[in-house]
């Protein structure tokens, strides 16, 4: 039998004899690969949406808004508009569906065929793309797609625009302004002849422009944009670019993509650590197997081969139900928003995203298995056949400051002092997961302050914002990943205490301790990191959020989190902790004393 042969064959053994714990693996590198297949379908996922509407509405380079005429007729001759529409006037006024008013914009355009008046140099800019219903005409209004959805009307429904009453003949989409509620008020277009009778608060004019290089066109919008009127006539003038306007109308997507591989990074990490903590406790567990192996004639590189070998096997596979869930659940995170082109369909994973999914599965399951697999595989071959392969260092500090406690939390003192790096990485695994589940509670909390507070003029009640919608699905998602993560570290971290222990725990019961004390030890050597991970987690979380409104543009105020809330946060996790960890370690306290010792 060659080399390689014989170490897929052990490794298959392994795999056959230890199920739960390569299910518990499994399960660890599935999460953190989901969350990365998510994040690589979210990127660019923004830009195809918004280049369909863009393109089904002629969409402009820059559009500029003024009250004063002759300013657009000065701006269309500068150097470098390549073409403009006609101005058309623009009104703030309000929409009325049924006991709801709200205010709104109305733009008053030529009826779509009846004339090409509006087009100047054959640009027929920023067209609105019905989606519903039919095209605009004379005694009728079309609403932007965003907006209806917030008012719930549908074409054939009456809505009273500046005092009028008019039927909606159809629902569109533009490129020529950001959606609802991104941009508020709400967009409606009428013709111009039924502006013109409207009621409104104020009047101007907004002209869509096409640039010679459209790339030029935040330099264009930044020299003519004039907010305040200076003594040298410059006339009050927005102008604004396109790509400004995209980077309002997709702001959730790229969120998305933002947050998603920033939370690839904490999944990663508590991956690696389920599988570092893994591979140490299967050294402990197969000590003297890992002699036998050497007694064979087995190299320390073969012995390490065959731990790598396994793990491997389970990473990919791993990596192939990530994939596989990340596709299934992109469609929840990848929709656009009303306001534009597109459907909720699942964008299928592209050979360079399987690669780099599976990619970063196998070199993180290689990365934490080499270390530890090589170091223990590097034991003497007499030691490892009479002995666990490393033993605990020793703490005469901690065990004099734990001397005077009760039996269990004296256990769990020394315990937890024994392993500090193991003890560390689990308080950071419980720190890292108690975080996303207060940011988690945190943006919840603020997307029912925004939705409660969206009650001004410009807003409909009870419409909730895709930005903040967006978010809280993103955190739900990352938050059921790193809590999955965190339940396999627990149980891993259990797993391997007890069985580093196992010999301690005997002597202790040897001497009159009860198996119920060695258990409550055994978790009091969990709760005690847990505990100080979960306070720390809590602050830890609200800067979570604060970074996270920070990269949707929404500032950095922090949530009004009700205390009650966060409170319940540190019983919670102990809770979890305890749940987890109990069957470990009631195993290990129950074994009986002479097999151990």
């Amino acid at each position: 039998m060659g080399r390689t042969a014989l170490v897929l064959r052990l490794a298959l053994g392994d795999l056959r004899r230890r199920p739960v714990q390569a299910l518990l693996l499994l399960a660890a590198i599935a999460a953190a690969a989901t969350t990365l297949t998510l994040g690589l379908l979210v990127r660019g996922a923004a830009d195809d949406p918004w280049q369909r509407t863009r393109a089904a509405t002629a969409g402009p380079d820059a559009v500029a808004v003024t009250a004063d005429a002759a300013a657009l007729a000065a701006l269309a001759r500068e150097p470098g508009v390549a073409g403009t529409n006609r101005p058309y006037p623009t009104l703030s006024t309000t929409v009325r569906v049924g006991g709801t008013e709200v205010a709104a914009v109305v733009h008053g355009r030529t009826p779509s065929g009846k004339s090409p008046a509006d087009e100047r140099g054959g640009a027929a800019l920023d067209r609105p793309h019905t989606t519903g219903g039919r095209p605009l005409s004379p005694g009728t209004a079309v609403v932007e797609r965003a907006f209806a959805e917030a008012l719930g009307v549908r074409p054939g429904d009456a809505i009273v625009v500046g005092g009028r009453r008019l039927p909606v003949a159809g629902i569109a989409v533009t490129t020529g302004r950001a959606p609802y509620p991104s941009s508020a008020p709400g967009l409606v277009w009428t013709t111009r002849a039924d502006a013109a009778g409207l009621d409104a608060r104020e009047r101007s004019w907004t002209m869509p422009l096409r640039l010679a290089d459209p790339a030029a066109a935040p330099a264009f919008a930044a020299k003519h944009h004039c907010a305040v009127p200076a003594p040298d006539g410059c006339a009050e003038m927005r102008v604004l670019a396109a790509p400004d306007i995209a980077a309002y109308a997709t702001a959730e997507l790229r969120l998305a993509d933002r947050a998603l591989l920033g939370g690839t990074w904490a999944a990663a990490l508590l991956a690696g650590l389920c599988v570092a903590l893994l591979v140490g406790g299967r050294l402990a567990e197969q000590g003297r197997r890992v002699g036998l192996l050497k007694a064979a004639g087995a190299t320390p590189a073969q012995v390490t081969a065959v731990l790598l070998a396994e793990h491997l096997l389970i990473a990919l596979a791993a990596g192939t139900a990530g994939i596989l869930a990340g596709w299934a659940a992109s469609p929840l995170l990848t929709g656009p928003n009303a306001g534009l082109l597109g459907t909720a369909t699942a964008p299928v994973p592209t050979p360079g995203v399987i690669a780099a999914v599976l990619l970063a599965a196998l070199t993180v399951t290689a990365a934490s298995t080499a270390v530890p697999a090589l170091r223990g595989a590097r034991v003497r071959t007499a030691r490892a056949l009479n002995e666990p392969l490393r033993g605990p260092a020793r703490r005469s500090r901690s065990a004099a400051l734990a001397a005077g406690l009760p039996v269990p939390l004296l256990l769990g003192v020394r315990i937890a002092a024994r392993r500090p790096r193991r003890t560390f990485l689990a308080a950071a695994s419980t720190a890292v997961t108690a975080a996303t589940v207060v940011a988690a509670l945190a943006m919840h909390r603020q997307v029912e302050s925004k939705d409660a507070g969206a009650t001004g003029p410009a807003f409909v009640p009870g419409a909730g914002n895709p930005v903040t919608e967006r978010i809280g699905q993103i955190m739900l998602v990352l938050a059921l990943a790193l809590l999955l993560l965190a339940a396999v570290n627990a149980v891993l971290t259990a797993w391997t205490t007890a069985l580093d222990t196992s010999r301690t725990a005997a002597l202790v019961r040897a001497v009159g301790a009860t198996p119920r004390q060695v258990a409550s030890g055994l978790a009091a050597a969990q709760l005690l990191p847990a505990c100080v991970a979960a306070v720390a987690g809590i602050p830890l979380g609200l800067l979570v959020h604060r970074a996270a409104l920070a990269l949707g543009g929404g500032g950095s105020a922090a949530a009004d989190v009700p205390a009650p809330w966060l409170a319940a946060v540190v019983p919670g996790t102990l809770a979890a902790v305890a749940l987890l960890t109990a069957v470990p370690a009631r195993r290990a306290a129950n074994r009986p004393v002479a097999d151990a010792l």
